[in-house]
């Protein structure tokens, strides 16, 4: 499972996930930085496999109507600290990746998981 951790979110994520054994890049990470357009982050998950986690809803319009990016992992929680973040991931990383393995619309919130069809 690779993963393309979107601007609005934390490198600290990308850094767990990397950390968890995860190939998982962060838009700080890409030529254009945290500047990088959608389209561009949407052509890079879709080349390389990518789920975007992001806290964009553009990337939700973008799913639904052109089904890019290649899967979504849209983030949910409002304003949230960090550590916060991390240990939602923590807690739940397992069964997002068998979830994204299986459908490739999900969100999650502090409180639940959704699988979106």
């Amino acid at each position: 499972m690779k993963f393309l951790v979107d601007a609005q979110l934390p490198i600290r994520l990308a850094k767990f996930l990397i950390a968890s054994g995860y190939d998982t890049l962060h838009t700080q990470n890409l030529p254009q930085q945290n500047a990088t357009s959608d389209t561009q982050i949407n052509e890079i998950s879709i080349q390389q496999k990518r789920v975007v986690i992001t806290k964009d809803s553009d990337f939700v319009d973008s799913f639904m109507t052109i089904q890019k990016p290649y899967k979504l992992l849209l983030i949910s929680t409002g304003n949230i600290r960090n550590s916060e973040l991390e240990q939602i991931f923590s807690n739940n990383l397992i069964m997002l990746v068998d979830l994204l393995q299986h459908h490739d619309y999900i969100e999650m919130s502090r409180d639940e998981i959704i699988v979106h069809q």
